[in-house]
């Protein structure tokens, strides 16, 4: 039985639809067949909320506590396979629709983490945890490096860092509920899109011979 509030349900459903088909995305051109589709929208769709969960003891994961989370994913990830089958859709829909996966989850994650009680840099890090984990697994399956450590993926982590950290602030400060949940979302997604846009990105590593 599910015990979240309705506002965060609505959030944990809205992310995993959009998460289930960043992971049908990215499979394409891999040569996965349906079945690898839907492990792969699987894992992205329940992969960060697995780990955040895990990581504040808070069990069964939430996606074990309602069949309706695994019927959102697999419905939507079908569908997305279907329509793919008879209509190309452009990279950068990828891009904006893992974008909001980033978005939803990096909320999901640090509002775990207030509604604990734990310290702002653990609900922070809870929120960017979330926010990247199921497209680190999805994309470790895929034999790809993980959209996080690209440096041509612009502003990824540092989006979900940046969002969560709003977030964590107007909590502090008393900004409480679906304001703050929408400013901090508003947050990733701007510096995202922002990043993909002009293409943004922090300065690489080199080390000096």
């Amino acid at each position: 039985m599910n015990h979240l509030p309705p506002p965060q349900l609505i959030l944990e459903h809205l992310g995993i639809f959009v998460a289930a088909i960043t992971g049908v995305l990215a499979a394409r051109g891999k040569g996965v067949d349906l079945f690898g589709v839907l492990v792969l929208a699987l894992v992205t769709a329940f992969g960060g909320g697995t780990a955040r969960d895990l990581l504040v003891g808070d069990l069964p994961v939430v996606w074990l506590r309602s069949p309706w989370y695994l019927v959102n994913a697999s419905a939507v990830a079908v569908l997305t396979f279907i329509l793919c089958r008879f209509r190309a859709l452009p990279e950068k829909v990828l891009l904006i629709a893992d974008a909001f996966t980033l978005a939803f989850f990096t909320m999901l994650g640090a509002e775990k983490g207030v509604m604990r009680e734990l310290s702002a840099p653990v609900a922070v890090l809870l929120g960017v945890v979330t926010g990247v984990a199921g497209g680190i697994v999805r994309d470790v399956l895929l034999g790809t490096v993980p959209m996080v450590f690209r440096p041509q993926i612009h502003l990824y982590a540092t989006a979900s860092l940046c969002g969560a950290l709003a977030f964590v602030a107007l909590q502090a400060g008393g900004i409480i509920g679906p304001t703050a949940v929408a400013i901090g979302a508003a947050v990733v997604l701007v510096l995202r899109l922002a990043g993909i846009y002009w293409k943004i990105s922090l300065p690489i590593f080199h080390a000096r011979e």
